[in-house]
Parts: structure tokens; C-alpha cells; sequence
């Protein structure tokens, strides 16, 4: 018997009377013993994503937790302990040096006293979020929720004292939006390896940080009784060239002279993740992981993974939740949704693919509010619409402050975003790819995918001459990605007799507006005449055809 069909019976039940579970779960297997996901990448293969997340479109995301409190960026747990650093030097100024105060004392002094989960869903929502996910715990190894096995390192028994994803999950679901879950706690085994160092210049030159503490060192300190280890998890030799900053990005794979987890560090992260699904029902499941959590060095995340598809099968009838998983291979790009980094795909893609990026950095960071360097609403809006003409979503992370707020130019460029999505949704959400996915100069720019994505805004600015199909039914949209200053537009993949669509053009409309427009099909194209009064955003115009 696999772990995952382990079920405790009680009493009652071996008496003959079974528990409910039970029941459907035998029912389950005896009716469709070809349907259920065993953990190996052939069986998950079988997935199909639902209809929900294919018609969703959008989703928004709170990527925060303790390591948003100093406001100083992202992986700031790893950062503050990379001597010479700029997160290192703002720690040292700011709190102290980290052999004295180190992440688990950030993680005290963080309260979250401004956190209101239902104003920021209901923004997002009315901003044209389909689905919205909050984040479960990061690399920095906090679980965000009352964590059956992270007993004491979690929301609930240190720093705000709450359970930070039962608030954001009840905000959810009282906006009736699909709640997502993402998880990257896998990587703290050598993420955090820079915190078994010591200064190598200064008074305190070596020193050592405060990643090898253990609980005897606690006697006398808020901490005492705690062991710091179950947090940082660095009771093991550093991997090969760990004094580089740069060479975990190689060794994310659990490859390439990383130290290898422990057996009981990759069994803690199974019961945490599964008491993660036990207690919240994602609908959606994110990992920060090539492929899965610990793969290939541990069967976990394929266990996780088949535990949650069988799980929304019982309750569903199909499987409705979903998983991502990045850098993915043909093979798994069947079995998990392939989730990209602040990039998308230069083609449309046979199945169905989610990019994340965020408006600034992943956690909170003052210098990007203070020199004002957030993408503006105009830069999501293009990349949403060509995510979608090419089978994606886009997840888009508004950074909050440690306090659980988000400040007022994110909420200017949130609200932006919702005026664009009023007007135009009809263009993005239900949508389909059609046979190309646009035209125009823009695309002849783009960057390749690198790693597992990173080529965001590396092409030219999109102009008028740029267009993005995507199909509903019988109906074409094709959004034109500026404004025409002249008046109009040419759409060359519309021409009379064109490869792409035989059936001549009977009307035009101005999505934003519903106002028909004047046209002309002709053998160069689709001849679109614009009015002059432009719509209250007009930086990308969607055209219904019929």
C-alpha cells in the first residue's frame, strides 16, 4: 500500500461500519482504477488541465512573507549573510551584525499589523483576477500557517502570531476566486548555506553567523527551547564552492556538487506540503523547483503531486486542480502546468502554460517605491495579451510591505490594470489561440527563453503595427498593441483569401467602446479605421470580427 492510501480506520470502521472517505475512495478505484495518478511521471502524464485555469486568464499573486519586513528586496535570508553585500550592510545597519541577529530575529520582529487579506483580494478581483495565490512558505523555510510539521517555526506560534494562509484562503473563497498555493521551502537545505559563514574582514572576522545554532545555544534568549535548525536546516557540509553567491543557480537541480538532502529533510517537506493540502484545498499547487521539489534526488514532489491530482479526483470526478513546475521536459510538460519566470514562450504552445512575474521584486523592496521603477499597468496589459494568444496565463505578484499593505503607486497601477480589463476582458478571458498568434515588428525582437525564463521586456516597444489573435467560438479578437495615431490599422493575416481565414469579414467592433468601425478587406489586408476620441486606456485595443 503507497503512503498516500494509508487511511486510519477507527473503531466504528473495523466494525463494518466504514468511514465515508473510505467509501469513496473504494468506489473510486473499483469504477476507474485507470484513472488514478500514481507517482511516477508516466501515470501523472495522463493529467489534463481543466477548463477553470484555461478560461482564467489572469490570476494575482502575494508573494510575502518575513522576508518583505526590511523591505530590502528579495532572498534578503540569503542575502544579509553575503559580507559586502548591499542587503548584508543594510542588516548590519539596521538590525545588527547576523552572528548576533540573524533571519530567525527578523522573523520575530515581523507583526503584519496592517494585513487586511479581503481589501487586497477584493482589489485584485475587481482589477480582473480569475484566480489568486498567496504564498506557503519561501526558501527562507517559515511555514506560513499553523503548521502541523514546522511546529514551531510557522506564522501562527512566532512573529504575527496568525495564520497567515487561512486568512488569505477565506478571502479567497468568500470572493468565490480559486485559491492557489505556491511552495518553495524545498531549497532552504542550500539556500541558506551562507548563513554557516563568518565575516572574512572587520572586527568580528570569523565570527560565525547564526546558521549552525542549535537549541542548547538558546538559554537566556527570546528563543530559548527553539532550535534554530528546524529552521535553517544546515546540519550538513557546505556543497562545492558555496562561497560562490552565484553557483546555487547551477545546482538548483540538485545537481552539479550541491550537498545532497537528507532523507528526513525530504520526508519533513512531504508531511509539511501534504498538511498544506489536508488544510486548504488548493486548487492550485506553484513550485519554485525544476520540475518538482527535490527531484530528482527524492520521489517527494511526484508523491505530492499524485497525492493532490487523486485527491481533486475523488472530490471532482476529474482532476481540477492544477500543478507548475518549471524547466520542464516534453514528458512532464504533460503531466504538471509549465510555469515560466518573468518571461513567455515566442510561439503558441500545445499545451496550456503560465508565466509569474512580478510589477518590482519578488518581496517588498523601498528602492523600487522610492525611485519609482515599478512596471507600469501598460507593461502588464502587453504582456498578458501575448501570453494568452500563446496558451498561457500570466500571475502577476504585487509586492506587499512587511506590514501586510501594498503603497499607493501599486495600488494606482493595480487599479489601471482593472479599468483596462472592464473594458476589453471579453478579448482575454474564454479566449483560445487561433492558428498564429500575432504579426508585426515587435516579435522579431523578443529574447529567447533562458533557463527557465528571464527574457521579459527584451524586445522593442509594441506599436500599432503589432497585433495578438486569440479566437471564442466563431469570433476573432485581434488586439492592437498602441494606439493608431493615423487612424487606422492594416492587418495583413486578414486579407482577402487568406491561409488563415477563408470567411469574409462582416463587422468590426471597438471592444472597449462595443463601437462598430469602418473597414476595408483587400488583398494587403484588413484596412481598420479608428475614431478619433480613444478609449480611457487605449495603449492596447481589442477588435471583435465577425
Amino acid at each position: 500500500m503507497k503512503r498516500r492510501d494509508v487511511i486510519k480506520i477507527s473503531a466504528a470502521a473495523a466494525a463494518g461500519f466504514y468511514l465515508k472517505p473510505w467509501t469513496a475512495r473504494a468506489n473510486y478505484l473499483f469504477n476507474n482504477p485507470q484513472k488514478v495518478f500514481e507517482p511516477n511521471w508516466d501515470s501523472l502524464s495522463k493529467y489534463q488541465v481543466p477548463e477553470w485555469f484555461r478560461d482564467a486568464k489572469f490570476g494575482m499573486w502575494a508573494h510575502w512573507g518575513p522576508q518583505c519586513e526590511p523591505e530590502s528586496g528579495d532572498w534578503y535570508a540569503r542575502g544579509m549573510y553575503q559580507e559586502a553585500s548591499w542587503q548584508y550592510d543594510y542588516h548590519v545597519k539596521t538590525y545588527g551584525h547576523p552572528s548576533k541577529f540573524g533571519f530567525k530575529d527578523v522573523i520575530n520582529v515581523w507583526k503584519a499589523d496592517k494585513w487586511n487579506p479581503q481589501e487586497l483580494v477584493d482589489l485584485y478581483k475587481n482589477a480582473g483576477a480569475k484566480y489568486f495565490m498567496a504564498m506557503a512558505n519561501h526558501h527562507d523555510n517559515l511555514d506560513l500557517w499553523d503548521s502541523t510539521h514546522q511546529p514551531n517555526w510557522n506564522s501562527v506560534k512566532m512573529g504575527p502570531k496568525k495564520d497567515i494562509i487561512a486568512g488569505w484562503e477565506q478571502a479567497a473563497r468568500k470572493a468565490g476566486l480559486p485559491f492557489a498555493l505556491s511552495v518553495h521551502a524545498a531549497h532552504a537545505w542550500s539556500w541558506y548555506e551562507p548563513s554557516q559563514r563568518a565575516d572574512q574582514n572587520g572586527p568580528l572576522a570569523g565570527v560565525p553567523y547564526d546558521g549552525n545554532l542549535t537549541v542548547e545555544d538558546g538559554k537566556g534568549t527570546w528563543w530559548e527551547g527553539l532550535n534554530p535548525q528546524e529552521l535553517y536546516a544546515q546540519n550538513h557540509p557546505l556543497s562545492e564552492d558555496s562561497l560562490d553567491n552565484g553557483k546555487i543557480h547551477s545546482q538548483w537541480n540538485w545537481g552539479n556538487g550541491v550537498t545532497p538532502p537528507s532523507k528526513e529533510y525530504c520526508e519533513k517537506f512531504y508531511k509539511r506540503t501534504i498538511d498544506l493540502i489536508d488544510k486548504f484545498n488548493p486548487d492550485l499547487l506553484y513550485f519554485d523547483d525544476t520540475a518538482l521539489p527535490l527531484w530528482p534526488v527524492s520521489t517527494v514532489g511526484l508523491e505530492i503531486a499524485a497525492y493532490l491530482y487523486n485527491k481533486s479526483l475523488d472530490k471532482n470526478g476529474n482532476p481540477q486542480a492544477v500543478v507548475t513546475g518549471k524547466i520542464l521536459d516534453e514528458e512532464q510538460r504533460k503531466a504538471l502546468v509549465w510555469d515560466i519566470e518573468k518571461g513567455q514562450s515566442n510561439e503558441i504552445e500545445p499545451l496550456p502554460w503560465q508565466t509569474d512575474t512580478c510589477i518590482g521584486s519578488w518581496h517588498y523592496d523601498q528602492g523600487i517605491y522610492r525611485d519609482k521603477r515599478y512596471k507600469s499597468a501598460k507593461q502588464v496589459i502587453h504582456s498578458l495579451i501575448d501570453v494568452v494568444s500563446k496558451n498561457g496565463n500570466l500571475m502577476l505578484n504585487i509586492p506587499v510591505k512587511g506590514d501586510g499593505s501594498i503603497d499607493e503607486l501599486e495600488r494606482a497601477i493595480v487599479e489601471e490594470i482593472g479599468v483596462w480589463m472592464r473594458l476589453n476582458g471579453e478579448s482575454i478571458y474564454g479566449t483560445r489561440p487561433w492558428k498564429i498568434f500575432g504579426e508585426g515588428p515587435q516579435q522579431a525582437t523578443t529574447a529567447e527563453l533562458s533557463h527557465q525564463g528571464f527574457n521579459e521586456g527584451k524586445g522593442k516597444p509594441y506599436s500599432s503595427s503589432d497585433f495578438r489573435f486569440v479566437t471564442k467560438g466563431d469570433t476573432l479578437y485581434a488586439t492592437v498593441m498602441s494606439w493608431p495615431e493615423n487612424g487606422k490599422v492594416l492587418i495583413k493575416a486578414l486579407r482577402s483569401h487568406s491561409p488563415y481565414r477563408s470567411k469574409s469579414i462582416k463587422k468590426v467592433k471597438l471592444v472597449s467602446t462595443g463601437k462598430k468601425l469602418k473597414f476595408k478587406q483587400t488583398a494587403e489586408g484588413l484596412e481598420v479605421y479608428f475614431p478619433q476620441e480613444k478609449p480611457a486606456v487605449s495603449y492596447a485595443n481589442a477588435l471583435e470580427i465577425n
